[in-house]
């Protein structure tokens, strides 16, 4: 369980709630065997009333017990006040327990809610820390997964667990004690079956977490199926595919009702195997004390004090299992956490970073070779470029030539396997993670919106809200300002998950957008005018060339802008410059850029 240390400083965190809910529960389970030693006391007043009766022995009680016997005699209580008095003072003791529940549950279960929102906000953290190659190797499941469902299980472990744990080592050791004070005989034979009952109750929780594991694997497996099929509806019906969806819900529906149906017949063994347990040790107890009772009559308070600690023994015998059960999963939970937050990013600011103040946008790459790790492809081999402040460039090359690949180096989304990327004759590794990006205007090519309203959207990643007149300038530079006028609520309206209720042109461009608003130094569009019509691009173009006039621009793309003017273009083939120079220079060349403007007009034409 070294795995659960790591909680020690949330523990040392809240250490006022979890050792005051220590003594309250150790208080709670005091004030609750008082009650059995006073009703045993009444039992004994009574039959010391009765023909042949004995009187009532003190020996081995309470200080509490022998205080009201005390009281009796000097006092010289009636009988009928006597038991009055005894019968107000169990009331009151349940009353003062009560009180001491309710502020046990406040301080270790609101202790475990803190701690629970505190990992949630550190696991959260350690998200944004990591850097692109960690999610391009982790499911998104995976790791939602880390943040709810194993903070949950910790969670069950430092609060009910916990609380369950000290009020069961409590309760059993002041039960414990008193038994074996009153008889030490009649206690081995009556918890005889006590163990057996922990015993069989944890192996039936094992099975049970076992299977409940496997039903909440299936159970993922229900809900991906369910949810791929309500985002791809119109794909399955396009290609009719609605009976084999169906059908393959039906099949993965009907294991996860027979696994359900599985466990539920292993917890119909739990609660009568408690109560075979709990009665044999019930029977136990009145058989035997009843024999001791027949020779002295004395211990018949004894039997019924033994029966009520049966009895309130039975929830902490039988927690035991369902206890260790949950630290056992909390601690394979907790190993996951560990594992994942001992994970160190790959890409992060140094001790003492370079300040550039504002960027003049000047552009290096010097002999860079880059290498994906997750999947060993080399994007960029030998790589040298220099692109001057202010200079508006334009790349292209096929798929899989490295052209999103510098977008993402420029950016440091990743470092590269060897060589050096500056920015103002400055290594970006030298300079701020934070700080380089704020300064640059990254539209990428899979463009990402959030469930939120388009203004919230545009000013994504802005310090401060943007005031009207900057959002309508960025909005018709981008040329979707009137688009979005017509809308029912403008710009407050929601736009849906991932932005389903715009277009594809209508993303990109509010993309383009939530980019002009924060006013870079440099600016990197990644394919961004994929879904867009000529002439919608052609105005673009137009608007970004006044907008952007002094800042440096790099467009990664696949097809040429006609209607912008390039101070350098540059064509991509397999991670290597294979041409570069003005439009002119390299149409006259007639290489690749000549064949692509070929095929390009060619296609324009019909």
């Amino acid at each position: 369980m070294k795995e659960l240390s790591a909680l020690n400083v949330f523990f040392w965190k809240y250490r006022f709630r979890f050792f005051t809910g220590i003594l309250l529960v150790i208080a709670t389970n005091y004030l609750a065997v008082l009650a059995p030693q006073i009703t045993g006391y009444v039992v004994s007043l009574v039959q010391a009333k009765l023909p042949g009766g004995k009187a009532v022995s003190t020996t081995n009680q309470d200080v509490i017990v022998s205080f009201i016997s005390k009281l009796s005699v000097h006092n010289q209580f009636s009988f009928a006040s006597l038991i009055t008095f005894c019968s107000i003072t169990i009331l009151a003791l349940a009353i003062i327990r009560s009180v001491f529940m309710f502020f046990m549950r406040q301080t270790i279960i609101v202790m475990s809610r803190h701690i629970e929102f505190d990992q949630k906000n550190q696991v959260y953290a350690h998200y944004q820390k990591l850097d692109t190659e960690f999610y391009k190797t982790h499911s998104t499941g995976d790791l939602m997964n880390r943040m709810s469902e194993d903070v949950s299980r910790v969670r069950m472990y430092t609060g009910p667990s916990l609380m369950y744990l000290i009020n069961l080592v409590s309760l059993i050791g002041f039960c414990l004690f008193n038994m074996f004070s009153k008889d030490v005989r009649l206690s081995l034979f009556v918890l005889a079956p006590l163990p057996i009952l922990a015993i069989t109750i944890y192996i039936v929780n094992s099975i049970i977490n076992k299977k409940s594991e496997e039903i909440q694997g299936q159970l993922s497996d229900l809900t991906t199926n369910a949810q791929e099929s309500y985002s791809g509806i119109r794909v399955i019906k396009s290609f009719v595919q609605e009976s084999a969806m169906l059908g393959f819900f039906k099949k993965n529906s009907e294991l996860y009702r027979k696994n359900a149906v599985s466990l539920a017949r292993v917890e119909a063994f739990y609660t009568p195997t408690m109560s075979l347990m709990i009665g044999l040790s019930t029977l136990l107890t009145i058989y035997l004390g009843g024999l001791q009772a027949y020779q002295d009559p004395s211990k018949v308070g004894t039997i019924i004090e033994f029966v009520i600690y049966i009895n309130m023994l039975t929830f902490p015998v039988s927690a035991i299992g369902w206890t260790a059960s949950m630290i056992q999963r909390a601690a394979a939970s907790q190993k996951r956490l560990n594992e994942f937050l001992s994970i160190e990013p790959t890409i992060k600011t140094k001790a003492n970073p370079i300040d550039l103040g504002l960027m003049k946008g000047a552009i290096e790459f010097n002999n860079v070779n880059f290498t994906y790790v997750h999947s060993g492809v080399k994007a960029l081999v030998n790589f040298n470029l220099i692109i001057k402040p202010g200079q508006k460039v334009l790349i292209l090359g096929k798929t899989g030539s490295g052209k999103s690949s510098i977008a993402q180096l420029i950016t440091r989304m990743y470092d590269p396997t060897n060589g050096i990327v500056k920015v103002d004759e400055v290594d970006i590794k030298d300079i701020s993670v934070q700080a380089l990006r704020k300064a640059i205007g990254y539209v990428q090519q899979d463009v990402f919106l959030f469930s939120d309203s388009i203004h919230n959207n545009i000013q994504f990643g802005l310090e401060a809200i943007a005031n009207n007149d900057a959002l309508i300038l960025a909005t018709k530079t981008a040329n979707v300002y009137n688009e979005i006028e017509q809308l029912p609520k403008q710009f407050e309206t929601l736009i849906g998950e991932r932005g389903t209720t715009l277009s594809g042109g209508q993303k990109q461009r509010v993309s383009i957008t939530r980019s002009i608003i924060k006013k870079p130094s440099i600016f990197v569009f990644d394919d961004c005018l994929s879904a867009v019509d000529a002439k919608t691009e052609q105005s673009i173009l137009n608007s970004l060339s006044n907008y952007i006039h002094e800042k440096t621009a790099i467009f990664i793309t696949h097809r040429i802008f006609y209607s912008y003017k390039f101070d350098l273009i540059i064509y991509l083939e397999d991670g290597q410059i294979a041409e570069m120079g003005t439009h002119e220079s390299l149409l006259a060349k007639n290489g690749l850029y000549a064949e692509l403007h070929r095929i390009q007009q060619t296609h324009e034409q019909h």
